[in-house]
Order: structure tokens, then sequence, then C-alpha cells
């Protein structure tokens, strides 16, 4: 199968069946973020756990295929990390869609998205899940 296919098979797939997608009962934080360019909403929640990693995060809104599938593989990314491990994994997938910062990272399905960084307009699209978990952990309080 050519890489292309490959890529756009995972992106259909976290788009048509995504993972972590609902609501917490809880969450250390929320956050609802937009994108007003082309409308894709999303809300995403988190708690983290006495040892500081993520312990629970979900996600719910809606959008286009690149948005929501970006949701769906960061929350199965940063799952179980520590809010360090997650800052790290925001840096790696900026950098693969900007060439800014650094990689520190490896991102897994999450290359599938890689393509976007020659369509400026959906770059925002890819970011708007890794925008809304970096306020997330900006405003997170441990959860007992």
């Amino acid at each position: 199968m050519p890489l292309d296919a490959l890529y756009q098979e995972i992106i259909l797939d976290h788009f048509k069946n995504p993972h972590n997608f609902g609501k917490l009962d809880g969450p250390s934080t929320a956050v609802h973020h937009e994108n007003p360019s082309c409308g894709d909403q999303l809300d995403l929640q988190i708690s983290i756990d006495a040892q500081h990693r993520i312990g629970q995060i979900r996600f719910y809104g809606r959008g286009c295929a690149i948005s929501q599938s970006s949701a769906s593989m960061m929350t199965e990314l940063v799952k179980g990390k520590t809010v360090a491990e997650a800052r790290d994994a925001i840096a790696s997938f900026f950098h693969m869609l900007t060439g800014q910062g650094e990689s520190k990272v490896a991102l897994g399905d999450l290359a599938a998205l890689s393509g976007v960084k020659q369509f400026p307009v959906r770059v925002k699209c890819a970011t708007l899940a890794w925008k809304a978990l970096e306020s997330c952990l900006q405003h997170s309080q441990v959860v007992p």
C-alpha cells in the first residue's frame, strides 16, 4: 500500500471511529477551542493524577476529518503520560507541522498528518486539539 493511501486510511479511521471521544466526570481541567477559519469546535477534558500523569483524557466536538482525527490520535499518544511528556509531544507535533521548535517524541500514527504542512490553512485544523491540550496543561490541577 502506498504511504499516502496508508496515511489517508489512518486519518479516516480515527475520524469515523474516534478514540477517547465523549465527556469525563469531574475532569481536572476542561477547555473549549474553535477554529474560526472553518468552524471546527473541540472541547478537551483531562484528569491529572497525583503522579502528574494524564490519567484520563476525552474530547468532543465537531469538525473536519483532520481536526477530529488529530484529536483522537493525540489523546491516544498522551494518555498515561506525565505532564512533561505531554508537553514534549506538543512540541514534537508542532515541529512536524511547522518546522519550529524541537522534536522530542516519536509521534506514531500522527505522522499521517505530516502532509498537512503543505496546506497552511489546514495546519490550524490539525493543531486545534494540541492547542487545547496546551491550555489544559497550563490550567490543570492534580486530582487526588
